[in-house]
């Protein structure tokens, strides 16, 4: 049994847990202003099952060892992929990752296989959370890389220091246009779609906690307030 956790689900009402997002990732979370279209969705569904969140930010190989330390009660942005030890909610959200380059390169990228031959700035966790494919070629490529902070791949791109970069489409775009605000117009890119959406879900050191989640997740997608959610960051 994981942690010595409780089979049964506990009463979650005045329970306050605290929970991991990864670092500055608008429109998903804006960090500064503690609110983002992932943070309030989690808050929201923790809510509805009577518990409040307390979220704490940093990168997601932080948060995975946190969690893993019994220093975290969840974390975000993570399915079973992730090779953590936890209790794995229902999906909540769907991230869409695309890889992305230079459109005066004219790549040639039809599968994931043929990343083998560029090199790639992604954001971390990649490697486990997308998939064995892509974990395998980015085990056998010396030219990956990855990211803590994820406007530092778009830079890479713009410089011409990494061909390609990968990540979720939203929040490459919302970069692109802070970097365009402040440079001017950038370079047209090319936008690849290996990928099917990623669903996240997130992972609880107990078994109530996820259930809980779970619970006021389902609540909050029949209420309509998911969508209003959705609807403030379209």
């Amino acid at each position: 049994m994981l942690f010595g956790m409780p089979v049964l689900a506990l009463p979650a009402n005045n329970v306050v847990l605290q929970i991991g997002f990864g670092s500055n990732k608008p429109p998903y979370i804006f960090e500064a202003e503690r609110r983002g279209l992932e943070l309030d969705i989690v808050v929201a569904a923790a809510r509805r099952a009577g518990m409040e969140v307390r979220p704490f930010f940093a990168p997601m190989e932080r948060l995975q060892s946190m969690l893993q330390q019994g220093r975290l009660d969840g974390i975000a942005t993570t399915n079973p992929y992730s090779g953590l030890t936890a209790y794995f909610s229902q999906p909540y959200l769907e991230y869409h990752n695309v890889v992305v380059a230079l459109a005066q390169r004219q790549l040639t990228i039809r599968d994931i296989s043929d990343l083998q031959r560029y090199s790639i700035s992604s954001f971390q966790r990649a490697r486990q959370l997308l998939g064995p494919s892509f974990e395998a070629m980015a085990n056998a490529n010396t030219r990956y890389r990855e990211e803590g902070d994820q406007k530092v791949r778009n830079r890479l791109l713009y410089a011409g220091r990494v061909d390609t970069i990968v990540g979720d489409w939203r929040i490459i775009s919302h970069f692109t246009q802070e970097m365009s605000a402040e440079q001017g117009s950038l370079p047209p890119v090319t936008v690849y779609h290996l990928f099917a959406p990623t669903p996240y879900q997130m992972a609880f050191r107990y078994a109530w906690q996820r259930d809980n989640f779970d619970r006021g997740l389902a609540l909050l997608r029949q209420s309509g307030a998911y969508r209003e959610i959705e609807a403030r960051y379209d």
